[in-house]
């Protein structure tokens, strides 16, 4: 899963950067809203979480323009406004979710998590795939009832193909939710962490589906 942080404070987008990727999310950060609102527009998030008060550019307009465009990625609005007319302007504007300052980043990133699982079409927070079980809530696999241990270039990878379960994922869009803008990517990175994966869940369920990507299946009965 990959996330666009706009906020202009630069020791909370830092702080809240650090625990996203201690949660596997790959995070992009822009601090004002010309920088935001471009990386929205161009580059692609399963989550967008978005300070209001910015410089060069406010959130709310960030947010309308985005929605303008026809971007559909959820966004949870942070902000240390707190006035009612403020909340109904940001949702009116095309947002998700709100959390107002100060907060609890733990709580930031199970609403993230929620936001994205509720976005793939899952109304329960555990999704399965045959033997394979995911807790959209906790961030935890399972297989066959056991923990999972992945890499978080493998939970990016999985978590991507499991909220699209037996749906052609393709190898770009793969490769967008698992590694930040200004990653160096090898051309066969992916290949790679595809290749682990199936060493631990079983070379049955990944399906590769040439020219395209690549499919998460039950596998064999």
């Amino acid at each position: 899963m990959r996330v666009l942080l706009v906020e202009d404070d630069a020791a909370l987008a830092d702080g809240i950067a650090r625990a996203l990727r201690a949660e596997h999310f790959a995070v992009d950060v822009a601090t004002d809203g010309e920088d935001g609102g471009h990386l929205g527009s161009t580059e692609t998030y399963d989550a967008i979480v978005l300070d209001l008060g910015l410089p060069k550019r406010d959130g709310l307009s960030v947010l309308a323009e985005w929605r303008r465009e026809g971007r559909t990625a959820p966004v949870l609005i942070l902000t240390a406004r707190d006035a009612w007319s403020e909340k109904v302007q940001g949702f009116k504007a095309g947002a998700d979710d709100y959390l107002t300052k100060p907060f609890r980043v733990e709580e930031l990133v199970m609403r993230l998590r929620a936001l994205v699982r509720r976005a793939a079409g899952h109304a329960a927070s555990v999704i399965t795939c045959g033997a394979l079980a995911f807790d959209a809530q906790t961030g935890q696999f399972e297989l066959d009832g056991l923990p999972l241990k992945l890499t978080a270039f493998e939970w990016r990878v999985l978590s991507a193909l499991i909220l699209r379960r037996e749906v052609v994922v393709e190898r770009l869009d793969l490769l967008e939710r698992v590694y930040e803008g200004d990653a160096d990517v090898d051309s066969n990175s992916l290949e790679v962490i595809i290749g682990r994966l199936r060493r631990k869940i079983g070379a049955d369920r990944i399906e590769t589906v040439r020219g395209r990507g690549y499919r998460l299946t039950a596998g064999a009965a």
